[in-house]
């Protein structure tokens, strides 16, 4: 899971990992941060980091989908389990 916290330390290229979710090799898919933080003064619990995956693929990581994410890789690898 990764907090508010975790998420202002991120930096471009930076990886970060989908639990419970699996590449065709069966490794954990792996997200790349695609840019810096926004934040808001008016909502301070909420955040958005623009992450994406392979060539297409681009998404955010919120507040929302927080808990679906991870930074430690070992941890991805435990929830394939």
């Amino acid at each position: 899971m990764i907090t508010k916290e975790k998420a202002l330390k991120l930096r471009h290229g930076d990886t970060i990992y989908e639990l419970g979710e699996a590449n065709a090799i069966g490794t954990p898919k792996r997200w790349s941060v695609n840019g810096a933080i926004k934040l808001w003064k008016t909502r301070p619990k909420e955040f958005k980091v623009p992450i994406k995956h392979g060539l297409r693929t681009h998404d955010y990581l919120t507040h929302e989908n927080a808990h679906l994410l991870t930074t430690d890789e070992a941890e991805a690898e435990t929830s394939l389990k």
